[in-house]
């Protein structure tokens, strides 16, 4: 699924590494359904899982050099990744792809990190390109999203869900 995943003292803040492959994407909404249900908040699944699929994919895109097709992501040149199939090579290998779920009561944020220092920057929608709406859906799904430079190399892209009152069940779960 990744390269690994951490869960924080706090356990309603979860990170995941991933693996700089096209897998990722799927690596990443099974981190989120896990999560989700982990916390009772299946609900939001669907509206998580989508905007975490288009953060994930930007940074395959923009921050390791690539689209699916092996094309450089910013001129439709042949890419000079990948090395292996499949594989992805970062623009700098020492900051991964990492997506972060919070849930702090009555939100939820996803959260994801590249090496890349651009931010996002949502294009004028052209409803015959097969890509570049991604941002469109990102702001709406969520109750709003945002980007940070990182200190030292990299940045987060950020989108915020209002979660539903949790479930007993997801309580039930957390206290086992």
């Amino acid at each position: 699924m990744s390269t690994g995943t951490a869960i924080a003292a706090d356990p309603y803040v979860v990170s995941c590494t991933l693996a700089p492959r096209f897998e990722a994407v799927r690596s990443a909404r099974e981190f989120a359904r896990t999560t989700l249900r982990g916390w009772g908040l299946d609900s939001l699944f669907d509206d998580v899982a989508l905007v975490a699929s288009e953060l994930v994919t930007n940074a395959l895109r923009h921050a390791m050099g690539a689209t699916p097709d092996g094309r450089s992501a910013e001129r439709g040149a042949p890419s000079q990744v990948p090395t292996q199939p499949g594989r992805l090579q970062a623009a700098d290998a020492r900051v991964p792809i990492r997506i972060s779920l919070v849930h702090r009561s009555p939100q939820v944020v996803c959260a994801v990190s590249d090496p890349s220092a651009q931010g996002p920057v949502a294009r004028e929608a052209d409803f015959v390109a097969e890509s570049g709406r991604g941002l469109h859906l990102v702001d709406s799904f969520t109750s709003s999203w945002g980007w940070h430079p990182l200190a030292g190399a990299g940045k987060v892209v950020w989108a915020l869900f209002d979660a539903p009152p949790e479930s007993a069940a997801g309580r039930h779960r957390r206290s086992l």
